[in-house]
């Protein structure tokens, strides 16, 4: 039970991995329904409930983008080929008005990705190893750990069924003498057992063969989704399925990935950027569009069942709120919303008038002060001078000075001739 301890990621796995045991206990409790599987689509069913402003924001942003794109490129047309800073500060501020005209951010089509992605490799974290972040799963664990710790020599059977798995990726040491990280390490292991692994488990703990049977049963009821493990890869399952002639488990487990790719690109299919147009962003995004399901499909394959089960519910759940927002976004008058953003254009136009007015009074200032500096250095150095000649012309006969004297109008003398 061994959590990811990173300094970013690892905190958010651990709340995330928080909600989703009360949303397991809530079905366990009231419906008594132990369910990996029902607590991970419940679970993105929250986290896309508590996005959906965002998803507001962005996907207004999408229309009015597309409405205010032919302006955009009417800037760009202008100021196209013109390389110099004003033509280019010139370019930015024109757009910048554009975008303050329809009341957008530049960024605002990333800041759902930006809060998304953190959330998904965290994610990944959680459903790599249920055990550590559900304590409900856990506590299935309990009896076994218990009596195979209770074993002579337990710690090197657990290291060769360990080596036997190939189970590289679970960090595991079987030579510590804490009793809790044992417990941890060995809940690690059996956890990520396929069904050869529960046999040389029975094999080398005989006498707790009923206990292991018991603890096999509960974990092929909760962890499991037609047979799938949620915690193992698509890809790995499938090869397991294949030489062992299991041809129905195959398709399940080929099964997440494909609905995953159906359901992205049945939300792409619903995006008005889809539509009319051949201009150089138009076409960007089509090009997106048709590369990103593509890629998410073939990564699918090769992250835990459970990350792909909340990404292919999460992509019928865009694909419902696209609908909506769609018939919403025909329904509003996007001028009304235009209007709205006048003011706090013509603010923000101000406010930046304002701040250039004052860089531009400060390096006046800094020119003036540099100046006035250069002027009071040089009067410095005349009155300096003016010193060193008086002393010159009152040297004391003998002195240094007076003997500089002589040399000096021998030296001048001698140019005269």
């Amino acid at each position: 039970m061994t959590a990811y301890d990173g300094s970013i990621l690892g905190p958010i796995a651990k709340a995330l991995g928080w909600i989703m045991d009360k949303i397991y206990l809530f079905f366990s409790n009231v419906m008594g329904v132990e369910s990996v599987a029902l607590t991970i689509v419940v679970f993105t069913v929250f986290i896309y409930l508590c996005l959906l402003p965002l998803t507001y924001k962005q996907q207004q942003f999408s229309v009015l983008t597309r409405k205010m794109q032919p302006e955009i490129n009417a800037v760009q047309a202008k100021y196209k080929g013109k390389k110099d800073q004003a033509s280019m500060q010139a370019q930015q501020e024109e757009t910048q008005m554009i975008y303050d005209k329809y009341g957008v951010s530049p960024m605002g089509s990333c800041v759902q990705m930006a809060i998304q992605m953190p959330i998904l490799f965290a994610l990944y974290r959680v459903f790599y190893n249920v055990p550590a972040y559900i304590g409900s799963v856990k506590s299935i664990f309990t009896d076994l750990v218990n009596g195979i710790m209770g074993v002579d020599g337990y710690a090197q059977k657990m290291d060769t069924i360990y080596n036997e798995a190939n189970l590289r990726a679970v960090k595991v040491d079987f030579t510590t003498t804490d009793p809790v990280q044992m417990k941890g390490f060995i809940i690690d292991v059996v956890y990520k057992l396929s069904d050869s692994g529960w046999d040389s488990l029975k094999a080398a703990f005989s006498s707790l063969s009923d206990v292991i049977a018991t603890t096999q049963s509960e974990l092929l009821q909760v962890n499991y989704l037609f047979g799938l493990n949620i915690s193992d890869t698509p890809w790995n399952q499938m090869k397991a399925s294949f030489f062992g002639h299991e041809w129905l488990l195959l398709f399940v487990a080929a099964l997440i990935p494909l609905l995953s790719l159906a359901s992205q690109y049945l939300t792409i299919l619903q995006m008005p950027t889809n539509g009319a147009g051949n201009d150089q962003m138009t076409q960007q995004m089509r090009t997106m569009n048709l590369m990103m399901p593509l890629m998410s499909f073939f990564i699918t394959f090769t992250v835990p069942a459970g990350l792909g089960l909340y990404w292919l519910t999460g992509g019928f759940i865009r694909a419902g709120q696209q609908f909506l927002l769609n018939r919403h976004f025909d329904k509003i008058d996007l001028d009304d919303i235009i209007e709205k953003n006048k003011e706090k254009a013509q603010a923000k136009k101000e406010k930046r008038g304002v701040r250039r007015e004052q860089l531009m009074q400060a390096a006046t200032m800094n020119t003036r002060k540099s100046l006035s500096e250069r002027a009071s250095i040089a009067t410095e150095n005349e009155e300096i001078l003016e010193k060193a000649a008086e002393y010159r012309n009152n040297a004391k006969p003998g002195s240094l000075a007076a003997k500089a004297n002589l040399v000096r109008e021998f030296n001048e003398g001698k140019k005269k001739d």
